[in-house]
């Protein structure tokens, strides 16, 4: 299994998820800027939008779409329990994913981390991401997880509320999502990803400085 990745991206969540299911796996780096894997070979032969993250089967397939890799780690490793298979449940599953996937990570930070948008498309989008954070702080406020246990979907939101460092949202006026990330990034399978990739993320600065 290998994971096509960037540093802090929204592969992290399923960088996070292999590491719930203590799932052997190759980890490989691509530029976001350059689209190169970090030994020169165009990543866009692999997936031709570029995108990350993309993941490699054992049987040689190629899974991409944050929700579907997220989702697809659910089956494949079903001992790990990263998230319900049927019923009510499930759909909560893909209640959040979705939810994530469009308002907050397309919806919201999208927007604010590219430094093309114009600020009238920025001050718009703060403006209204406050509902978002606002329906998600409420459902925070008095549970651990999104679902009754850990799941991918918690691997995703910690992966983009993450991105708060790096745009106009103080996570302190959200008290039940500040405390939440606090949470999330003890975890050991997210502290572990965090370390790994801020240094990775570090190291892709320098090379793009250089």
């Amino acid at each position: 299994m290998q994971l096509y990745f960037s540093p802090l991206a929204c592969s992290m969540a399923t960088r996070i998820a292999l590491y719930e299911a203590d799932a052997d796996a190759a980890y490989i780096e691509v530029d976001p800027k350059t689209k190169l894997t970090l030994d020169g070979v165009d990543y866009r032969k692999v997936h031709p939008l570029g995108l990350v993250p993309a993941l490699r089967t054992e049987d040689g397939e190629l899974v991409t779409e944050n929700a579907a890799v997220l989702q697809y780690l659910v089956r494949r490793f079903p001992e790990a329990k990263l998230g319900p298979t049927e019923g009510l449940p499930y759909a909560r599953l893909q209640q959040w994913l979705c939810f994530i996937g469009t308002e907050l990570h397309k919806g919201t930070f999208a927007p604010l981390l590219d430094r093309s948008a114009p600020e009238a498309v920025k001050t718009y989008t703060l403006e209204k991401s406050r509902s978002r954070l606002a329906y998600l702080n409420d459902h925070l406020a008095n549970r651990e997880y999104l679902l009754d246990r850990f799941t991918v979907a918690d691997a995703y939101l910690v992966t983009v509320l993450n991105w708060t460092l790096a745009v106009p949202i103080a996570l302190k006026d959200w008290p039940a999502l500040d405390a939440y990330v606090g949470r999330l990034r003890s975890r050991p399978s997210v502290a572990k990803a965090l370390r790994q990739e801020q240094q990775l993320y570090a190291a892709e600065l320098a090379r793009h400085r250089a």
